[in-house]
C-alpha cells in the first residue's frame, strides 16, 4: 500500500468516502468510453477496471480499519480507568478487560502494554496516572494487490486514579484558610484524604512548623506552606467534593426532656429532647443509651477530666427558635468515646449539627487525644477546632464543616466498614487522555 494511504499508529485517517468519492468521479468520466460501440473503449474500460476494483476495496478496507480502530479505542479506554481505579495488578486488571472487548494480549497479534506512569502526553509526572496501549497487526483484504504486508492499528489511553475516600471535607466555597493546620501541630490522617472546596489561592494553610500528610490532597483552590506531603499527591484546581450528607435529616423534634441538663457524676441518660444544653463536669462520666439526642440551644461542654461515652448515638445541635444555636466545647482533657447508629435517619452520623445556623458557628473538640467520634462529625455551617485522637491507627472519624483547623497534633483514620457512613470523595478513576 503507499505510504500515504496507510493508517498511522493512532488510527485510520482516511475516510471510506474519501475512497468511494474518488471511484464514482472517476466512473463518470468512464461513462462516454460505456456507451461508445467501439472496442478501443472497451479495451481501455478493462484496462481501467484494476483501478476501480482497487480503490472499491480501498474504501471497504478502511471502513473496517476505522470500526477496529473504534474498538480498540474503547478497550484501551475502560482497561485504563479500571486499572487505574485497582490500583495494583495493573497489566492483569487491563489485560482482563480488553480481552472482554475481543482483545487477547498474545492473540491475534493483539498486544496490550501497560505504564504507570505514561511513557507520552501530558500525564508524565503524575505517579497514578495509568497509560494502556493497545494494539493489533492488521493484513489488507482488498488493497492487498498494492501490499500484503501487516500494519498496526494503535489506540491508547491514560485515566488517573481517584483521590480515595476522604476523612476530612471543609465545604466553604472562598474562604482562605479553609483548612489550617496552626503552629506545629501534627495531623496525620491514616489511609484517607482531605478535600478543600475553597477556590482561594491559600484555601488550605499549613503555618509554622505545622505539619499535614494524608494519601490524597484535593483543593479547588491552592495550598500555602510547605509542610503538606501526600502519597497519592496534592491536587490543587479540582471540582469540588460532594457533600455526602447533604439530603440528610435529622427529624423533627419537640419539647424538653431536660433543662439545661448537668452530670456531675456517673450517670447515663437516655434519648430525647435537651433544652439549653448538656454540661459533664470534672471527674463525672456520662453514658448516653442509643438514640438521637437533640441539643436545643446551649452547649455540650465536656470539660475537666470528665467522660462522655456511648454507642449508637448521635448528637444533634440545633436550635427550636432560630437563635442561641447550640454547640459543642470538648476541651481540658475529656475523654470521649461515642459511635454513631448504624441505621435510620442519622445512620453514620455521631454529631450533626443543624443547617440552618449561621456560617462559621464555633465548635471545638479539643480534648486531646483520647477522642474517639466512630462515624460523622458533620457539622456543615461550623469553624471547627479539632484534634483528633486514635493513636493505634485503627476506627473510622469523617469531618465535614465548613471550615476546619487543626489545633494540635491529631490523628485521623478512616477504616469505615460496619460504622454506616457515606463515602467523601471518590476512588473511581478519570480518563485523563
Amino acid at each position: 500500500m503507499p505510504a500515504h494511504l496507510a493508517p498511522d499508529r493512532i488510527g485510520v485517517r482516511l475516510p471510506c468516502f474519501v475512497a468511494l468519492a474518488l471511484a464514482t468521479r472517476l466512473c463518470r468520466y468512464c461513462r462516454p468510453f460505456c456507451r461508445d460501440q467501439r472496442g478501443n473503449y472497451a479495451i481501455l474500460l478493462a484496462l481501467l477496471m484494476p483501478v476501480l476494483v482497487g480503490f472499491v476495496g480501498l474504501g471497504t478496507d478502511l471502513s473496517l480499519w476505522f470500526y477496529t480502530h473504534q474498538s480498540l479505542l474503547s478497550a484501551a479506554e475502560s482497561a485504563a480507568v479500571s486499572a487505574a481505579t485497582a490500583g495494583k495488578n495493573l497489566s492483569t486488571e487491563a489485560n482482563a478487560v480488553t480481552a472482554a472487548y475481543g482483545f487477547t494480549n498474545g492473540a491475534s497479534n493483539v498486544t496490550v502494554t501497560v505504564n504507570q506512569p505514561p511513557t507520552s502526553g501530558n500525564y508524565t509526572a503524575i505517579a497514578n496516572a495509568v497509560e494502556v496501549v493497545v494494539q493489533q497487526l492488521k493484513t489488507p483484504m482488498f488493497t492487498a494487490i498494492w501490499s500484503s504486508s501487516p500494519f498496526p492499528i494503535t489506540a491508547r489511553a491514560v485515566a488517573v486514579g481517584g483521590g480515595g475516600v476522604g476523612c476530612m471535607l471543609a465545604l466553604n466555597k472562598t474562604a482562605a484558610g479553609a483548612v489550617t493546620v496552626q503552629g506545629s501541630a501534627k495531623v496525620t490522617l491514616k489511609n484517607c484524604s482531605l478535600y478543600d472546596n475553597s477556590n482561594s489561592g491559600s484555601a488550605l494553610t499549613v503555618g509554622g512548623s505545622g505539619s499535614l500528610s494524608a494519601y490524597t490532597v484535593g483543593v479547588v483552590g491552592g495550598t500555602s506552606g510547605n509542610g503538606i506531603s501526600a502519597t497519592n499527591g496534592i491536587r490543587t484546581g479540582v471540582a469540588a467534593a460532594t457533600d455526602p450528607y447533604a439530603s440528610t435529616s435529622f427529624g423533627s423534634f419537640s419539647g424538653c426532656k431536660e433543662h439545661n441538663f448537668k452530670a456531675n457524676k456517673s450517670v447515663t441518660i437516655d434519648p430525647g429532647v435537651y433544652c439549653s444544653g448538656i454540661s459533664v463536669t470534672a471527674g463525672a462520666t456520662l453514658t448516653l443509651n442509643p438514640g438521637v439526642y437533640y441539643i436545643d440551644r446551649g452547649d455540650l461542654s465536656v470539660v475537666g477530666n470528665a467522660t462522655i461515652t456511648g454507642t449508637g448515638v448521635t448528637l444533634v445541635f440545633t436550635s427550636s427558635t432560630g437563635s442561641d444555636w447550640a454547640t459543642a466545647s470538648i476541651g481540658s482533657n475529656a475523654v470521649v468515646n461515642l459511635t454513631a447508629p448504624t441505621s435510620g435517619a442519622t445512620a453514620g452520623i455521631v454529631l450533626f449539627a443543624d443547617r440552618n445556623m449561621p456560617s462559621g458557628t464555633a465548635f471545638k473538640l479539643t480534648g486531646g487525644g483520647t477522642q474517639t467520634f466512630g462515624g460523622a462529625i458533620y457539622v456543615p455551617k461550623a469553624a471547627l477546632e479539632f484534634v483528633g485522637g486514635y493513636e493505634s491507627g485503627q476506627g473510622c472519624t469523617q469531618v465535614i464543616a465548613d471550615t476546619i483547623s487543626f489545633a494540635g497534633n491529631s490523628n485521623v483514620t478512616l477504616d469505615c466498614s460496619g460504622y454506616g457512613t457515606k463515602p467523601i470523595g471518590s476512588l473511581t478513576a478519570s480518563l485523563v487522555e
